[in-house]
């Protein structure tokens, strides 16, 4: 009763596949995987940003109400 046989994962297959169609699931991994490389080239952009700031090992931290 705890696990599903081999028809069960068919059934769900062929649901899957009436719902979304044939072209549809490519193209849905295609954005997520658009989305994972954006997100990595977003964290990496924001690692070199930081090491920009850095001086010394230490952060600069900017104050925007000071007048100068």
């Amino acid at each position: 009763m705890g696990s599903f046989s081999i028809w069960h994962w068919l059934i769900v297959l062929a649901v899957v596949l009436l719902l979304f169609g044939r072209g549809k699931i490519p193209e849905l991994m295609g954005d997520v995987a658009k989305g994972i490389k954006n997100f990595k080239k977003g964290m990496s952009d924001e690692d070199a940003a930081a090491a920009d700031k850095s001086i010394d090992g230490k952060t600069v931290d900017h104050k925007s109400d000071e007048v100068r």
